[in-house]
C-alpha cells in the first residue's frame, strides 16, 4: 500500500509524506501546456507537466517557481526502475544521513487518471501508505524502467489489482475502523503497529471483491512492450508529467553507485528547476 523506505512505493518507491491531509495554498495556474527544465550535475532535463492533474501541475509549478528544489538530492536511485528526489531535508545532508522521509506539511489529493500510466520517461508523485493515496506535496520520481513481455504485464496486471483490492477494502465504509488506525499510525510515524493493521488489510483484501478491475489496456502494453516502463505501478500513484528532452540524462543518473538505502555514493543534485516557456532547442523523444 505504501511507496519506500519505512513505508514503501509498495514496499518500493519511497517518500514519506505524514500528517493529516491539508490542501496546498497558493496553486499556480497555467492555461497552457506546461514546462520544466531540471538542470542537474549530469545534464537538463525537461518535463511536460499534464492538465489532467491540474492539482499536481499547480503544486510542481508553485515550488518551481519559489526555488524549493534547488540544490536537493536524488536521494533514490534504482536502475532500472525510477530516479527519486525532492526531499527537502537532502539540501543540506551529511554522506550517512538516511533520506526520504522529509516533506512539507500537506499532502496533494490523488488524480490517478486511466489514461496516464507509468511509461519509460512518466513523471510520478512518491507518497506514503496512507488510504486516500495523496501524494506527497514535493517527492517525485521518473520512470526508468525496462520492456516487458506479455507474460511480465499479466503478472503486473495482478499486482496493480491486488493493491486496488486493499484500497477499496480500507475504505469501504464497513472497514472505517481499521483505515482510521491505520492513519493513526502513519500520523505518528508508528512504523511498527503500521506494519500490524497493514499486514492485516493485505490478508483481508485477497478475497475483497467489491471494486472493478482493471486491465491494461492494449495501447499500454505496447509501450510496455516496445518503450519500457513499470507497469505494476499504474493505478496506485499520480502520474503527472512525462519526459520530453533528456532521458539519456536519467539513464545517466540511473547508472550511479548507489549503497543499501539506494543512495547515489556520490551526491547527484538538483541544481535548480526552471519554468521553459520556448522548447524549440529541446527534443520531444523520451528514448
Amino acid at each position: 500500500m505504501s511507496i519506500p523506505s519505512k513505508i514503501s512505493l509498495f514496499k518500493l518507491l519511497p517518500v514519506f509524506v505524514f500528517g493529516l491531509f491539508i490542501s496546498c495554498s497558493g496553486p499556480v495556474k497555467e492555461t497552457k501546456t506546461s514546462y520544466v527544465k531540471i538542470v542537474t550535475d549530469k545534464g537538463d532535463i525537461v518535463v511536460k507537466l499534464y492538465d489532467k492533474t491540474p492539482k499536481h501541475r499547480d503544486n510542481f509549478l508553485r515550488l518551481v517557481k519559489e526555488q524549493k528544489y534547488d540544490s536537493l538530492l536524488f536521494h533514490r536511485v534504482i536502475q532500472g526502475f525510477v530516479i527519486q528526489g525532492g526531499d527537502p531535508d537532502s539540501k543540506y545532508a551529511s554522506p550517512t544521513d538516511t533520506l526520504g522521509e522529509g516533506d512539507l506539511e500537506y499532502t496533494i489529493p490523488a488524480e490517478i487518471d486511466s489514461s496516464l500510466f507509468h511509461k519509460r520517461g512518466a513523471l510520478g508523485a512518491a507518497r506514503d501508505g496512507n488510504p486516500e493515496r495523496a501524494s506527497s506535496a514535493m517527492q517525485f520520481y521518473i520512470v526508468q524502467g525496462k520492456v516487458v513481455n506479455d507474460s511480465l504485464l499479466d503478472v503486473a496486471e495482478g499486482r496493480i489489482n491486488g493493491w486496488l483490492a486493499q484500497h477499496y477494502y480500507i475504505n469501504d465504509p464497513a472497514n472505517r475502523s481499521l483505515r482510521d488506525s491505520l492513519q493513526r499510525t502513519i500520523d505518528s510515524k508508528d512504523w511498527e503497529q503500521y506494519e500490524v493493521y497493514d499486514d492485516s488489510v493485505r490478508k483481508e483484501a485477497k478475497t475483497y471483491t467489491n471494486f472493478t478491475k482493471y486491465t491494461i489496456p492494449m495501447s499500454h502494453r505496447e509501450v510496455y512492450k516496445t518503450l519500457g516502463g513499470i507497469p505494476h505501478l499504474d493505478q496506485n500513484y499520480t502520474v503527472f508529467g512525462e519526459v520530453v528532452s533528456g532521458m539519456n540524462v536519467v539513464d545517466s543518473i540511473a547508472a550511479v553507485k548507489t549503497d543499501t538505502l539506494d543512495r547515489p555514493v556520490k551526491d547527484v543534485r538538483i541544481r535548480s528547476m526552471i519554468i521553459v516557456k520556448d522548447l524549440t532547442s529541446f527534443s520531444h523523444k523520451t528514448k
